[in-house]
């Protein structure tokens, strides 16, 4: 738990005054697609996703969180979603429609991250040792709050990442005493049983390719597979050094 806290603190007090762009940038482009949803502006939030994802999978876990036994399978996991978007870039898969159905909720979780260092305030913590809102916890947060909001048409593959690493917020909350992961990783599961919902009730009986009864096993698959291999590597951090 010590070299956990030690690497945010290493993360923060190094990378504050770009995590404060990184903000800054977030919040423009957020209002921007929600006040001018124009095709530039829609390619450059997916843009915006391919850098966040990198940073966090390449600057937070491979460069500051390097102490961390399993830095290198989450620098990966981060590696992946970023390549996802990459694809989404490409493809144009995710379309950022508005749907309002459910704008409420979708509020509650873009405004999380921010609530997330507060919450570490208000427990006794300070900085640099303490959460920021650029942080994979929050960045997970936001990206259900974004894409709950333009939930039209949306990436399951990457829905069923961010689940995963919802599941390792709840977990963390005991083994690293984090309360604030607990206050993150519930907020999203409302969002993320929203996901699945509308893609099931929207694609089940649909005549796709490949079926979507196909499509669900293999979710099903990399589910598991992500699983194992996530639960395995968190642990290496409590086994015993030699």
């Amino acid at each position: 738990m010590e070299i956990f806290w030690r690497t945010i603190a290493y993360y923060n007090s190094a990378t504050w005054l770009l995590q404060t762009v990184i903000i800054l940038i977030g919040i423009a482009l957020t209002g921007l697609l929600i006040s001018k949803p124009r095709t530039w502006v829609k390619m450059a939030m997916k843009f915006y996703m391919i850098g966040l994802y990198t940073w966090i999978s390449v600057i937070y876990y491979y460069v500051y969180c390097e102490e961390r036994s399993y830095n290198g399978v989450m620098a990966m996991f981060w590696g992946v979603m970023a390549i996802i978007w990459i694809w989404d870039a490409i493809t144009g898969y995710t379309t950022f429609e508005r749907t309002h159905k459910y704008d409420i909720l979708s509020y509650v979780l873009l405004a999380m991250p921010f609530i997330y260092p507060l919450v570490s305030l208000a427990r006794g913590l300070s900085f640099p040792e303490m959460t920021s809102p650029v942080m994979p916890c929050s960045v997970v947060v936001f990206t259900i709050g974004l894409l709950l909001l333009f939930a039209h048409k949306v990436n399951m593959f990457l829905v069923l990442f961010l689940c995963h690493w919802s599941l390792i917020g709840l977990s963390k909350t005991y083994f690293f005493q984090i309360p604030e992961d607990f206050l993150l990783a519930s907020a999203t599961i409302p969002g993320l049983y929203l996901f699945f919902r509308e893609y099931f009730l929207n694609n089940l009986h649909a005549n796709t390719k490949p079926k979507a009864k196909y499509i669900n096993w293999l979710l099903i698959s990399v589910c598991v597979g992500l699983a194992v291999l996530l639960t395995t590597t968190m642990f290496l951090e409590l086994v015993p050094k030699n």
